[in-house]
């Protein structure tokens, strides 16, 4: 047999198992869906949201892309936000980076990567906003965390940016918003503890839509 064949048979048997838990499951989902969180994240094959959080089918809704960025001119991202925001209703939006991130590793050791070079050009964006700090740390391990950490805070505040989170702020009902670093190491997930209203606030100026 196969990988793909294999595939096919444990799918089988993970419905089963699911129906032999709560034989309601799967009609409880045809009935629709109410997450509570939207998880942005890294396409690698390493994070995969639901488990990482501990977290069943219908409790996520998701959107991975190479090194979870959400660029402006993103229509991907910015439309899986407003359905999350103004259709889903969720409560929380997390940007979760992760340790041994290849998109961040070939982002601070530029080469052609091809078609991936815009792509990559925000995260080097992300570089040069925080150069005098990234640049200061020694020891090229840490540096390389540091800027997982950075890239996720400031793909944090690019949903701030994005007009459905305008929407809601203009009646006080934007979800709260949380920067991840998932450790593939140890399976720990770190909460950054965010405080965006902060990062924001000296630049509200130019980022809150009237």
């Amino acid at each position: 047999m196969g990988i793909y064949e294999k595939a096919l048979e444990l799918n089988e048997a993970w419905a089963q198992e699911r129906e032999r838990a709560d034989p309601s499951f799967f009609r409880k989902l045809e009935g629709g869906q109410r997450p509570e969180f939207l998880f942005i994240g890294c396409s690698d094959s390493r994070v995969p949201a639901n488990e990482i959080m501990g977290l069943a089918p219908g409790d996520v809704f998701v959107h991975r892309n190479i090194a979870n960025l959400v660029p402006n001119s993103d229509t991907n991202v910015q439309a899986v936000i407003e359905y999350a925001i103004e259709y889903l209703e969720v409560r929380h939006v997390i940007v979760c980076g992760h340790t041994e991130c290849g998109g961040i590793k070939a982002a601070m050791r530029p080469t052609d990567m091809g078609v991936l070079n815009g792509w990559l050009r925000n995260i080097t964006d992300v570089y040069r906003l925080h150069f005098d700090e990234l640049t200061a740390i020694g020891d090229e391990a840490a540096r390389y965390l540091r800027l997982i950490e950075l890239n996720a805070e400031e793909q944090c505040i690019n949903v701030f940016k994005s007009a459905a989170f305008q929407r809601k702020q203009a009646v006080n009902r934007e979800p709260e918003v949380h920067a991840w670093v998932y450790n593939v190491g140890t399976g720990r997930i770190v909460d950054r503890q965010l405080d965006l209203k902060r990062l924001v606030s000296k630049y509200k100026s130019i980022l809150r839509l009237r």
